[in-house]
Order: structure tokens, then C-alpha cells, then sequence
């Protein structure tokens, strides 16, 4: 992962943990970020280890108000998340897509004057050359929120003690969900860690494509699976819902250049949703909605969410 200092702590799916040892935060439908700050100058990474800083220029001030604090600050890493918030005030990861993979100066001005971001900082991993990992999570936010960090395009959203409540107002406000950490963990890099537990509004869960088959319109269904033995999918099952015309022009856009002959899928595929298939190298990710599982595990009543741009393949696990 060159250039990118370590790669971000990631949180397991599960149920909203209770007690004293939690703290709990809003969840943001953004986009993961380091913000890597060192003699005056800001270097932005996706949780790929790409760097991403020309995309989002109007951050690009933050060393600015670390160098003029009280007790200035020359060096630092941040971890939070870049969000774009729509007309309705809750983040929009649609309008976000626009922006995450743009390289072009002059565009990435352009559009951050009309559809400006926010990082949303929640975590302090270095400070004046001291590395912070490997204390806990509650001296760390402590030394992030004593920094005093505030601006237009930045901002240290707070954590809470009451779990209940905080996911309630989640729902109110149109989050993603919460953020549960256990109060006495490290940051663990690279790490999907269960001190981290995300509890989503909604079930879902990412997959990744593996095949399409054609309906009515090009896609009429996506047959998705997650990693398993020796680099080949498990089938997980068909997602016809929530394709709509946009979605569908992005998937083709993504899923065409993919063709192939053989199936990427370990196990059989049913004969109802493998008939006429259209086989891909197994490369692009989707974030699907479902309601249950079937004993062995096909997801039932899934919709597609949106495409996961930001997420390898590699990356993707039944546990979430």
C-alpha cells in the first residue's frame, strides 16, 4: 500500500452491544479516509491506500488550522470519514460517487464549489510524531477533541454513552446506523476487529458480482456470492430488485469490460438463475438489502442498494 502510513481499523456487523464499556457514534454514508498531516502539508487515503487528495480540495486547509492552534500541531493522523450531505441534510453516498475518483484538478475544484464535502474526523492515530495507536480508544478521542478541531468543511462529531438512543437518533436523522467501540480498545490497522460493531438501520450486507442475467431489461438479475476457497465465490443467490435505469447503465459500465466464459462461483449455481447467464471476473462489489436468510444462506427478498466502488473484492465477508 504505498505512500498511505497504515490501513484503517474496520468494524464486524452484529448486534448493538450494552454496557459501560461502549462508547457509541453516528455512522456516515461516506467515503473512509486518513488524513496523513506532516510539515504543513495534508495527504488524503481510501482505505485501498489510494491517495485521494486532489479530490477534495476544499479540505485541503485543515493543516492550516492544526498549525494555529494553542499548542500548534505540525504532525498528525486523522481516520474519519469524507461525506457529501444532499438537499435533506443526511449524507448522500450518490452524489459522493461523482467525486471519489476524480483525478483532474480543475474538475475537483469545479464540483467542490457546487457539492462541497465534510470530513467528519473520529479518530486520532498519530500526533507530533507520537503514535496513538495503541492506546485506548477513549485517550484517544479524549486527545482529538482537545485539539479543538472545527471548520466549514471539517468537523468532530461526538460520541455517546447511550447506545439505545443513539441508534433511535440515527434513525431520526436519516443515518446509516452506529458505531459501537469498546472503550479500552487499541486501534488495531488493517484489523476487522469485534472492539468495532456496526449496527446498520437497515439489514444489508456487500457482495460481489459474479454473472448477470438478462430479463426484460439487459440486467434482470445479479448473481452475487462472497469469497471463498481459492479465490472463487459462494453463491449467495439473485438480486433482480432495485435496479433501476441509472444503476443499471453503472453496472453494465463496470460489468461489461468483465465477460467471461466460466463461472466464478464454487458451488453450483440453481439452474433457474444460471440459464442464459453472463459470467464476470469476480471484481465488482454491490451493497445489497435483504430480509432473511435461508438455511444455507441465499439471501431472501434482496434489492441492490448501490455499487461499493470503494470496496475490494478481497475484502468482502459474510461477516459484513
Amino acid at each position: 500500500m504505498p505512500g498511505a502510513p497504515l490501513k484503517p481499523m474496520l468494524a464486524m456487523t452484529g448486534p448493538l452491544p450494552a454496557g459501560a464499556g461502549w462508547a457509541y457514534e453516528f455512522k456516515w454514508d461516506g467515503v473512509r479516509a486518513l488524513a496523513d498531516v506532516a510539515g504543513g502539508r495534508q495527504h488524503l487515503y481510501a482505505r485501498s491506500g489510494a491517495e485521494i487528495t486532489i479530490a477534495y480540495p476544499e479540505l485541503a486547509t485543515l493543516p492550516e488550522q492544526l498549525a494555529t492552534l494553542t499548542e500548534p500541531v505540525d504532525d498528525a493522523l486523522l481516520d474519519g470519514e469524507v461525506v457529501l450531505f444532499g438537499e435533506s441534510g443526511a449524507p448522500s453516498f450518490t452524489a459522493l460517487a461523482e467525486r471519489m475518483h476524480v483525478r483532474d484538478r480543475g474538475r475537483a475544484a469545479r464540483l467542490a464549489a457546487v457539492a462541497p464535502v465534510t470530513y467528519m474526523i473520529f479518530d486520532l492515530l498519530r500526533l507530533r510524531g507520537a503514535d496513538l495507536t495503541g492506546r485506548p480508544y477513549r485517550e484517544r478521542r479524549a486527545a482529538l477533541e482537545a485539539l479543538g478541531l472545527a471548520g466549514s468543511r471539517w468537523a468532530v462529531p461526538p460520541d455517546f454513552p447511550d447506545g439505545p438512543a443513539t441508534f433511535h437518533a440515527a434513525g431520526e436523522h436519516g443515518l446509516e446506523g452506529v458505531l459501537a467501540k469498546r472503550v479500552d480498545s487499541p486501534y488495531r490497522p488493517g484489523l476487522r476487529s469485534p472492539d468495532w460493531v456496526k449496527v446498520k438501520l437497515e439489514v444489508t450486507g456487500d457482495f460481489v458480482v459474479g454473472g448477470w442475467r438478462p430479463g426484460a431489461r439487459k440486467i434482470g438479475g445479479l448473481l452475487v456470492g462472497v469469497p471463498g476457497p481459492a479465490g472463487r465465490l459462494t453463491y449467495r443467490g439473485r438480486v433482480g430488485g432495485g435496479i433501476g435505469a441509472a444503476l443499471e447503465r453503472q453496472l453494465l459500465r463496470e460489468l461489461e469490460p468483465l465477460r467471461t466464459t466460466t463461472s466464478p462461483f464454487a458451488d453450483d449455481v440453481p439452474r433457474e438463475d444460471a440459464r442464459g447467464a453472463i459470467w464476470v471476473t469476480p471484481t465488482v462489489v454491490v451493497e445489497v438489502k435483504y430480509g432473511q436468510r435461508t438455511p444455507d444462506g441465499r439471501l431472501r427478498f434482496p434489492r441492490v442498494l448501490r455499487l461499493r466502488p470503494d470496496k475490494p473484492a478481497e475484502e468482502v465477508s459474510d461477516a459484513g
